[in-house]
């Protein structure tokens, strides 16, 4: 059996011939599919505005910033994702808390939150920065009115998460980024996710003074806008009105973004397809402690499980050219963060939940063959228990 990975990005003709149209073009960095990406985003997931920047890292970034993350300011964010859903904070010089996660979402628990925010004088807390974990999506409208409460923003980190969606109090859909429950929200191109631009994130929001300031920063903070020129120099002229970033996505990224874009619909069937065939296949088996299940609005970025002897289970696996992944060793459990004060105990959830997750392969091009054939060999590892 060739190597299976636990994802794997999908480069068909048309992205082929997409990438090649702009390398034959004028522009291959700031041109125009780079616009055309951004709108032809912010319409698929339903928001007015879209930046398009050079990684989902970056997109954090210039959110905090934009939000204005200040030296000492605390913000909530949970310990079962990637590193940068925590960093962005400290790159601003504000102070990371994490809540816990539920055990059965795996997402970060609202109570634990609320328990958090009630601990402390109103103020103590500025923002939060929810993760829609392996695709499931965040309840934002609950943890908007908890936020609400108590004067906090919300950056949705939705980079496992687009075309995810979950339904709100009046029944409407909701979809995953369309920041009608958050502040901004933000989206990763890296080759597993749904679409791959190779690299490459997206900043989304509803609110334009966020969008203009995310937009100027963008680009070393200079602009030409001839509405806010201090001094006139010409037509060459340029400002830079405040401290930037070169966090720009190229033309050839754009280009591959948007034609990856073109088919996201058919790629969610895909994975809900997978997914639903994990769930079935492992629901009554003894080695199974937990799994992401058949939730409606997942957008299956991951399938995790939660397996009896994992390390054994990872080591069979590979010698079959089977290649599932662990996301992710808590946050708070990193060297820097430890060094912050974080360590052993603090999450039990969170804790517990690592010890045992895996991640199954997944991705619109894995066949049936290829599924079955994992959980084939799944079943020979625990003998068919």
């Amino acid at each position: 059996m060739k190597r299976i990975p636990y994802g794997r990005q999908h480069i068909t003709d048309s992205d082929i011939e997409a990438v090649t149209k702009v390398l034959r073009s004028d522009f291959l960095t700031q041109g125009p599919n780079v616009k055309e990406f951004e709108d032809a985003f912010a319409e698929y997931i339903g928001c007015k505005y879209a930046v398009a920047v050079s990684n989902g890292t970056a997109a954090l970034h210039l959110c905090a910033l934009a939000l204005n993350v200040q030296p000492g300011d605390k913000v909530i964010t949970t310990p079962i994702t990637f590193a940068a859903s925590a960093n962005c904070v400290r790159y601003a010089g504000g102070d990371v808390v994490f809540a816990d996660i539920d055990p059965n979402t795996y997402l970060i628990d609202l109570d634990k939150i609320r328990e958090l925010l009630q601990a402390s004088p109103k103020g103590t807390y500025k923002g939060i920065i929810p993760v829609d974990f392996a695709g499931r999506p965040v309840d934002l409208e609950a943890l908007q009115k908890l936020a609400d409460e108590y004067g906090l923003w919300i950056i949705e980190d939705a980079c496992h998460a687009p075309g995810g969606y979950f339904t709100d109090s009046k029944e409407v859909q909701q979809n995953c980024g369309n920041s009608n429950f958050a502040d901004m929200a933000i989206f990763s191109f890296h080759p597993v996710k749904h679409i791959a631009a190779g690299e490459g994130g997206m900043i989304t929001t509803n609110d334009k003074a966020l969008y203009e300031k995310v937009l100027n920063l963008r680009t070393h903070g200079i602009q030409q806008d001839p509405e806010k020129k201090i001094h006139n120099h010409g037509i060459w002229y340029y400002e830079m009105q405040e401290l930037g970033y070169n966090y720009r996505l190229t033309d050839i990224q754009a280009a591959l973004g948007l034609s990856q874009l073109s088919r996201a619909d058919e790629g969610m069937k895909k994975r809900r397809i997978i997914a639903k065939k994990y769930e079935e296949a492992l629901r009554d088996k003894s080695y199974i402690k937990g799994q992401s299940g058949v939730v409606e609005g997942h957008a299956y970025h991951l399938y995790v499980g939660e397996f009896e002897n994992r390390t054994g289970l990872i080591n069979f696996l590979r010698e079959f050219n089977i290649f599932c992944q662990v996301h992710y060793i808590p946050v708070h459990l990193m060297p820097y963060y430890r060094d912050l004060g974080w360590g052993d105990g603090d999450f039990p959830h969170a804790e517990n939940y690592y010890k045992h997750c895996l991640s199954l392969p997944i991705f619109p091009t894995l066949t049936d063959e290829e599924q079955l054939f994992v959980l084939d060999k799944i079943n020979e590892f625990y003998g068919h228990g």
